[in-house]
């Protein structure tokens, strides 16, 4: 599923294609895309993200909102070839937005716009203290909290992984376990890797690709996602895999405690 860094990615090539462009047609290929509601002659004005949402800000007070989920991608379209499990086309005076998703969990919805700030992006507004008072006491452990929309906004498998080494906890600890200061040290190095994802474009293991279908390149800064039986950079030991919440979480047993 793509994370946050994988979602700005594509907000910020969207901006610099599609804002200022008028939309001529939204076609939908997908019956599963019920609700639909026509953007012809909508101006773009502007790109955003929210958490793992993509937001395509109308002129006429309205928003397209985009989720990939599991397999969902958005490609940009010169030219009017459509490929196979294209699920929409957005069709602009620039060229065309694409939506291929082979296993149909993506969603595009028409809403309202909303001018709230979301208090849980790490890369936008976070705030610790209303994390500290509501979520950080919680009996869970701290990568399935990390990963909870509801506490912190964009941070999937891979990046909860990659924050915890960083930050040297252990994935299995719970929440209610961890200090004030070790909850700061955590979200600093969250904001470090997020940043350096989003300048790496991502990562692609599987089949993330950006806007333009071109891989990430953050893939080779992973220290311990996907690294199982390698050597951990800091003290040598191996890397180790176990499933935590049907997830595959990696860890350094002796650097995280």
């Amino acid at each position: 599923m793509p994370e946050l860094p994988e979602v700005e990615t594509l907000c910020r090539q969207l901006h610099q294609k599609a804002a200022g462009a008028k939309i001529l047609r939204a076609t939908v290929y997908d019956e599963k895309l019920t609700g639909q509601e026509s953007i012809r002659g909508c101006v773009i004005q502007d790109v955003r993200r929210c958490g793992k949402t993509i937001h395509l800000i109308l002129n006429d007070g309205r928003s397209v909102l985009i989720h990939l989920r599991m397999t969902g991608r958005l490609f940009w379209r010169d030219k009017a070839t459509k490929e196979p499990h294209t699920r929409w086309r957005m069709t602009t005076d620039c060229g065309n937005v694409d939506l291929i998703d082979p296993r149909r969990f993506a969603t595009v919805k028409i809403e309202k716009t909303r001018g709230e700030k979301d208090d849980k992006d790490i890369l936008l507004n976070f705030s610790m203290k209303p994390f500290l008072e509501k979520q950080a006491k919680r009996k869970v452990s701290v990568k399935i909290l990390l990963m909870d929309p509801q506490a912190v906004s964009g941070i999937g498998n891979i990046y909860a992984s990659e924050i915890l080494y960083g930050a040297r906890i252990s994935p299995f600890r719970q929440a209610a376990t961890i200090s004030n200061s070790e909850w700061v040290r955590i979200f600093r190095h969250a904001k470090r890797i997020l940043k350096k994802g989003v300048e790496n474009r991502g990562t692609s293991i599987s089949d993330w690709r950006d806007l333009f279908g071109c891989s990430g390149e953050n893939q080779k800064q992973l220290k311990v996602y996907g690294q199982e039986g390698k050597t951990c950079r800091t003290c040598g030991s191996i890397i180790e895999r176990v499933r935590q919440s049907g997830r595959s979480t990696y860890y350094c047993p002796l650097c995280q405690t």
